[in-house]
């Protein structure tokens, strides 16, 4: 009864890669939300969004949702949700909350055969592991740093000339 994705003409693939992409987006809008990410969303010039730097693209929350529109229509939106989970860690109030979340975080982008799996070197998983047994809120830090490095030399560049940028850095111009 279902056919398998080959037999699909190409622009369906196309669309449902965008759709797929769009939705992503708005989840993070929730996601966001929800985690009381503080993101700064005041209006930014053509000039402004033109002069991005990595870190400031995170900082801001259409930048940010942008960036996570991108990775998903490259299948590696795991990246910057693994980093946004970080975030959302590092700034556990309750100390007794810190154990369940370190593990969750690990079980889900960390250890191997993980749903949202990360691309991390043995070692980092290793300190990362050993991290967690006694959780502090910097346990990912090393892995955090590695993603995002791995964003910003990776991920980025190609962000730069995508049309997701393109359409960021000119919205609401005219």
């Amino acid at each position: 009864m279902c056919r398998s994705l080959e037999h699909l003409p190409i622009t369906c693939l196309e669309r449902a890669k965008e759709l797929k992409a769009r939705f992503g987006s708005f989840l993070l809008k929730q996601e966001l939300n929800i985690m009381g990410h503080s993101q700064k969303a005041d209006k930014l010039t053509l000039e402004d969004r033109q002069k991005w730097s990595f870190h400031e693209l995170l900082a801001h929350k259409e930048g940010l949702c942008a960036f996570t529109t991108f990775l998903s229509s490259e299948y590696s939106e795991e990246n910057i949700a693994f980093y946004l989970a970080c975030e959302g860690y590092r700034n556990t109030k309750s100390s007794s909350k810190l154990c369940a979340k370190a593990r969750k975080i690990y079980e889900e982008f960390i250890c191997s055969d993980a749903p949202r799996e990360i691309n991390l070197d043995h070692e980092t998983r290793s300190i990362t592991l050993k991290n967690i047994e006694q959780p502090t809120l910097s346990c990912f830090n090393l892995a955090q740093s590695k993603i995002y490095t791995l964003m910003e030399k990776d991920c980025y560049p190609r962000f730069l000339k995508s049309t997701v940028y393109q359409e960021l850095i000119t919205q609401h111009v005219g």
